[in-house]
Formats: structure tokens, sequence, C-alpha cells
């Protein structure tokens, strides 16, 4: 890889992390009435076209770099420190398995395939990660008793599997509408830097 193609990769990972980090601030929404807390945004819609472009690493890297952003420009206190390691464990897993079938010659049958596998194991991830670290600590530093409030079984079961389930839905819809709408774009990009690779 020549030094400029390598500095326009780099600066079309720090461009798809800016628009990321963008897309998780604004728009959000709930989905599930009882839990208006867990709120939907499309931070991972710039991260999966990195993985097309480029790879698994890439999109990890914009992953990572939208983060970080948040963290500096976005930080909104225990909320943040406690929501967004669950934010990256759900966003990590879902490319992490949509990524094994999301190639570029891949037809409908994979792209379908990837995000069924890929929501169910974010949704399972979800459910560990909420209960294991999400549950003790916002009850402890927010003072927000999920087991009080909802009782953790009860939370997990109606919330946070259905919530996962619908999220990874509609990731998969809208990548799918975006990359079909941009994907000529997405091809002569790719080819220049498998040209200059």
């Amino acid at each position: 890889m020549t030094n400029t193609t390598r500095t326009r990769k780099l600066v079309l990972i720090a461009m798809l992390a800016a628009i990321s980090f963008i897309l998780m601030i604004f728009p959000q929404f709930p989905l599930i009435p009882a839990a208006d807390f867990l709120k939907v945004e499309f931070s991972i819609i710039p991260i999966l076209v990195g993985l097309y472009l480029f790879d698994l690493p890439a999109a990890f890297l914009i992953l990572i770099l939208r983060s970080v952003l948040k963290l500096l420009l976005n930080n909104e206190g225990v909320t943040t420190w406690i929501g967004l390691p669950l934010n990256i464990v759900a966003v990590g897993s879902f490319i992490l398995i949509f990524a094994i079938f999301f190639k570029k010659d891949s037809g409908t049958r994979a792209y379908i395939m990837g995000s069924i596998l890929a929501t169910l194991v974010m949704t399972g991830a979800m459910v560990v990660a909420n209960f294991v670290y999400a549950i003790p600590l916002y009850a402890k530093f927010a003072h927000f008793d999920i087991n009080q409030i909802f009782g953790a079984s009860k939370y997990l079961m109606t919330m946070v599997v259905p919530f996962n389930l619908l999220e990874g839905a509609i990731f998969s819809v809208s990548f799918a509408v975006i990359f079909v709408a941009i994907k000529s774009i997405l091809e002569n990009m790719s080819k220049k830097i498998k040209v200059n690779h």
C-alpha cells in the first residue's frame, strides 16, 4: 500500500467515524414503550460501509474512533461510562458475525443469513452484558436498580431481548436500503482502493 493510498484510507476511516458519531447522537428513538431509555441509533451504518470498502479491522477502527469522539464531545457522565461499553459490545458483536457473510460478491441469501445470525449473537451478547455488567453498575453508580423496578429476568426477557431483535432487524434493513442506493458509488470507491493497493 502506497503512502497516498494509506492516507486516503485513513481519511475515509476518519470521515466515516465522524459520521458515525453524529448518527450516534441524532436521531435516536425508543422501541419498547416500557423501556424508553433503550434507544436505537444508526451509528452502525458508516461502520458497515467501512466494512464493505475495507475490512473488519477498519470497521472496528471506525467503531473505536466513534466511541472516543463520544467520550470527548458528548460525554453524559455515568450514563455514557456505563452505556458506551454496552453499545460497543452490541455493535461490535453484530459486525463481527455480519462480516463473515457480507463480502463484496455476496448475494441476498448471504446478506439475510448474516443479518439473522448477527442479530441473534448481538441479542445474546447484550443479555449477558446487561446481566453481569450493566444492571449491577446502574444500580451502584446511577441509582437505577433494574432488579427493584422491573426484576432482572423480566427486564432481560421482555425488554432487552425484543429490543435487540428489533434493533438488529432495523440495522439490517436500513443498511440494505442505503447500500442499494449508493452501491455504484461504493463499488467505484472500492475499485480505486484496490487499484492503488
